[in-house]
């Protein structure tokens, strides 16, 4: 059954303009109605509303851009809205900073760390006043143990960093802990003492806001689910069996038609015969990657499946230039090529889009800056740069992208998903023969998503080869022709249309044999097969594994 919309506490707003609270809203531990936030031309908040109560856990829902970021970054003071109401304990408050959050016991672990990078973890902690024996317990019971205080933030990994927030604000103890794509960067065994940690909050005083495009962490942690879209809540709804439907009604409008076929039965069928855009023979790293081969063609999108700490990052390190192999060699359009930096590769045509997005690009730069960067030597007039050429080029790859470029100036500014689409832009705009992605959707709401598989399918189609790593093996079936999976460093499994189907590419990954039992440490990952994620699978247990 679907879950049924629950407006208790999501105000109305009368002929005037006033805002008019529901009987219903006393007693929440938080309340929230008619905020809204601008940045320019654009409208991050409309009307946003969230009203949580006492000891339950509560989902903040919506599409990249829908404003659940804006609206977390303003209950906890980090950015000032332009209306609205906040009440904690129905206390009405205004907060104008995190600190001042932090008292009102409002506290979030943001998308991105919260550390100052050249600081080490105690002089951190100092900087937020985090009591450090309950710091440290719960760093231990998050699974990160043996983390040494006196490391520089910026030498520990993503997920220590992840875990490191998240323990900080938990040894605040504060009243609405709000958790912002928390598990998006983390393996497995640490994805799962999270949740454990999550539900704990569940039937107390305290309460959890919680922001996931993971349906099935919805699903197991939550009590209920505020949807956003377009800056305004557009309902609640109660976590039952089956809302995940009315969920994604609620965030897209309508469910979105148009997702791609399987890509076996669709591509091309020339792809299968076509010449190789890229040969691998033999590519070694050091122990980690080891005597890799494979060829990507013409027309095909082949994808990569692996486990955590397989090899993976190596074998996309060494086609994008960013690191040299031990062994081994490349031919693209079957000549050699040796890569020694990034820059070899892009003028070889073999071009990268990583999963984290502020390493890709200029953040404080406007949207046609960080498009064209990588073709302006081809539209310079001896110095001067024909911009009425940069535009057109520019022009044509934000249309074809759908890219919302309404906050151009800065691309800090756009979602998520928006900024993904540049990364991408930047290629389309200036030409590919290879296109490297790795774990592109990876963060991205459902309809940006398809927006990207469509998009791969379409460069794939027109010639280019796309090599595609994703941690979500559903995905394989959407886009792939076929799939590599690599275990120990090596590719073990090649899969082709039909076969590539999550229980296949799961064993292969832990290179199972047909009908073997899966092992008992391979639980955690086949509960989160169920969303197609296998990106935390065979994790590290500690900081020390985690940072090698």
């Amino acid at each position: 059954m679907l879950g049924t919309p629950v407006f208790a506490g999501v105000p109305s707003v009368s002929a005037t303009g006033m805002v008019l609270m529901s009987p219903t809203t006393t007693g929440l531990l938080l309340e929230a109605t008619g905020v809204s936030k601008t940045y320019g031309a654009v409208v991050a908040l409309k009307s946003a509303s969230l009203a949580v109560q006492p000891g339950e856990v509560h989902a903040l829902m919506g599409a990249n851009g829908a404003g659940k970021s804006t609206l977390v970054k303003i209950l906890t003071g980090a950015i000032r809205p332009e209306s609205g109401r906040i009440a904690v304990h129905g206390r009405e408050r205004t907060v104008h900073s995190p600190a001042e959050a932090r008292r009102s016991g409002l506290v979030s672990v943001y998308q991105e760390p919260s550390v100052i990078p050249d600081l080490d973890i105690r002089a951190n902690l100092r900087l937020t006043e985090t009591p450090l024996e309950p710091f440290r317990q719960w760093v231990h019971d998050l699974g990160l143990k043996n983390l040494d205080l006196s490391r520089l933030a910026r030498r520990l990994p993503l997920a220590s960093l992840r875990i490191i927030d998240l323990a900080r604000a938990l040894a605040i103890e504060p009243d609405v802990l709000m958790l912002d794509e928390m598990t998006a960067a983390l393996p497995a065994n640490l994805t799962e003492r999270v949740l454990e940690v999550i539900g704990l909050q569940r039937g107390g005083e305290r309460s959890v806001v919680f922001i996931s495009h993971r349906m099935i962490e919805i699903a197991a942690v939550c009590d209920r689910a505020t949807v956003l879209r377009e800056g305004e809540t557009v309902g609640v709804v109660d976590v039952t069996a089956g809302t995940e439907e009315r969920i994604v009604e609620l965030m897209l409008g309508s469910i979105v038609e148009g997702l791609p076929e399987r890509a076996g039965e669709t591509s091309t069928p020339a792809a299968g015969t076509a010449a190789p855009r890229l040969t691998v023979r033999g590519i070694a790293v050091g122990q980690k990657l080891r005597d890799a081969s494979f060829e990507l063609r013409s027309g095909e999108v082949l994808g990569v499946v692996a486990l955590e700490g397989q090899g993976q990052d190596e074998l996309f390190d060494v086609l994008s230039g960013s690191e040299r192999p031990s062994g081994g060699e490349l031919l693209v359009d079957g000549k050699p090529a040796s890569f020694g930096h990034p820059a070899d590769a892009i003028r070889a045509g073999v071009v990268y889009v990583a999963s984290d997005r502020a390493e890709a690009l200029l953040m404080q730069r406007s949207v046609r800056e960080n498009i064209a960067l990588p073709f302006i030597t081809r539209i310079r007039r001896w110095g001067p740069i024909d911009l009425p050429a940069e535009r057109r080029t520019v022009d044509a790859a934000v249309k074809r992208l759908q890219i919302d470029v309404r906050a151009g100036n800065e691309v800090r500014r756009l979602s998520g998903g928006n900024q993904q689409k540049v990364t991408i832009a930047r290629w389309v705009a200036g030409g590919v023969h290879v296109l490297l992605c790795f774990d592109p959707t990876r963060g991205i709401d459902i309809l940006t998503k398809q927006q990207i598989y469509v998009l791969l399918r379409d460069l794939a189609e027109a010639g280019a080869g796309v090599l595609l790593y994703t941690s979500e093996l559903k995905e394989v079936q959407l886009v792939c022709d076929r799939a590599v999976v690599i275990f120990g460093g090596r590719i073990v499994k090649e899969l082709v249309g039909a076969e590539a189907d999550e229980a296949q590419l799961l064993r292969a990954a832990y290179h199972l044999r047909s009908g073997a039992v899966m092992p008992e440490e391979a639980a955690g990952a086949a509960v989160e097969s169920a969303t197609g994620d296998i990106r935390e699978a065979g994790a590290p247990k500690d900081e020390a594994e985690i940072q090698a």
